[in-house]
């Protein structure tokens, strides 16, 4: 695997809920959509409302609630790894807080994202949910027009894959043979819904959140031969 200053690598992973946290509170247009965009998923054995839960994952019926982001200070004389949430109850702000990380820090050729099964789910997601809200693309989400070599993003499911393309290993079990600690500590991505409409909680989404960022750069560090990242080294930026 290609060698590549880790300082300039954003890690990062983001939750998501349905729009609405009941089928019967969307219009009736947009659960004719939900059930047409679900179809091929749902087969014959889910109706649309019961297959609402899972909107969450479309972009088109979900939306952010929690980015969590983690980075290797590149100013610390020591190993330092900082970890950042943007978390809310209003996605705009959450949005447009993360587009100024990456405008303002991460905006360099060389600088990269990556998250695990990012190029399938969290970058198009971000995307998408930016174009929906009407906020403009930073350059690293922008895909239009680029060759596949200017497209600074990296996936650790991807790189794990070694160029099997029918081979999808989850996070949980990634880190698990790999001996990293579990990011599942408290909650899991079902949850994630329920935790946000009637707990109201989102303190408790951005932690969850976090450890899945922790754990892309922990399996990011065993893929390039170095040492896991000790507790100590772990900060969270407020």
């Amino acid at each position: 695997m290609q060698k590549i200053n880790i300082q300039n690598i954003l890690f990062l992973d983001i939750e998501t809920v349905p729009e609405n946290y009941s089928f019967e509170e969307l219009t009736m247009e947009k659960q004719e959509l939900f059930a047409n965009k679900t179809q091929y998923q749902r087969k014959e054995d889910y109706s649309p409302e019961e297959f609402y839960h899972r909107a969450g994952i479309w972009a088109e019926f979900g939306k952010i609630v929690c980015i969590s982001v983690g980075f290797f200070d590149s100013f610390s004389k020591e190993r330092s790894f900082r970890l950042k949430s943007f978390y809310s109850f209003d996605e705009v702000q959450i949005l447009n807080d993360f587009k100024t990380l990456i405008d303002k820090y991460f905006n360099l050729p060389q600088h990269l994202l990556c998250g695990h099964n990012a190029k399938e789910f969290d970058f198009p997601y971000i995307a998408r949910r930016m174009i929906i809200n009407g906020i403009e693309l930073p350059e690293k989400l922008n895909l239009f027009g680029k060759k596949p070599w200017e497209v600074a993003h990296l996936d650790t499911l991807e790189m794990w894959k070694f160029g099997d393309y029918k081979h999808y290993t989850s996070l949980s079990l990634l880190t698990n043979i790999l001996g990293i600690d579990s990011p599942k500590e408290d909650i899991d991505g079902s949850q994630v819904a329920k935790v946000f409409y009637e707990e109201k909680d989102v303190k408790r989404i951005a932690n969850y959140c976090e450890n899945d960022t922790l754990a892309v750069a922990q399996i990011y560090l065993r893929f390039m031969g170095q040492k896991l990242l000790e507790k100590e080294e772990i900060f969270k930026v407020v």
